[in-house]
């Protein structure tokens, strides 16, 4: 598996806007405590990127798994509701990393929805981080875990929400981009409600660029 960037500039992947806006107080003051409870640095930033994720990951619930209507897809929209789908969830991990000057991106996989209820294929939303430390990136996917999704912080070896099935059509994207998909974020700010998003989840992306 070969990542690749889509952009070479690295201050692409630190970028604040109406989406990652990490400008927002109530974003920065969450960084800011994982960051000092993880006992991180400049130099050390592997203990601070494992406790964003895993408070992304454990503490922001996946809104279908809590039923929740309301549709949330800035940062600082998914901190304050509590919630948000995979795409939302890996804008506010993104926004928490780069308030502390962690490259932070975004990837997106071809999924399948359900096998059994909605057996079409859907983008899915996570995260690709830059360890300083081991100067790699490693993909981070932040869905939150329920029976059969079991994603955990890995820097040798992946362990995502939902592994790729080529025999089912499904397609991993390998690159890393610096903004969150246009075409994304504009089917998300389409709908106030969860229940009509499901019904028009993006099958396709915005970008400018093939993603595989």
């Amino acid at each position: 598996m070969n990542l690749k960037l889509y952009s070479n500039n690295l201050e692409d992947y630190l970028k604040c806007d109406d989406i990652i806006d990490y400008n927002d107080d109530a974003v920065r003051k969450v960084a800011d405590t994982l960051y000092n409870e993880a006992g991180a640095s400049p130099e050390n930033t592997t203990p601070f990127i494992k406790s964003a994720y895993e408070f992304v990951r454990d503490n922001i619930s996946h809104s279908a798994d809590i039923n929740a209507d309301p549709v949330t897809v800035s940062a600082s929209e998914v901190l304050k509701a509590r919630h948000g789908i995979c795409f939302a969830k890996s804008h506010l991990l993104a926004a928490i990393l780069r308030s502390k000057s962690v490259p932070a991106g975004l990837c997106y996989q071809k999924i399948v929805m359900d096998d059994d209820t909605a057996p079409v294929l859907i983008y899915h939303g996570l995260n690709a981080v830059y360890l300083r430390d081991y100067d790699k990136w490693v993909r981070l996917d932040a869905r939150g875990n329920k029976p059969g999704v079991n994603a955990e912080f890995s820097i040798d070896s992946e362990q995502l929400a939902y592994p790729v099935r080529p025999d089912k059509g499904e397609e991993d994207g390998l690159i890393i981009y610096p903004n969150p998909d246009t075409l994304v974020v504009r089917t998300m700010r389409q709908y106030n409600s969860r229940a009509q998003l499901w019904r028009h989840l993006p099958a396709e992306l915005g970008h400018d660029r093939d993603v595989f």
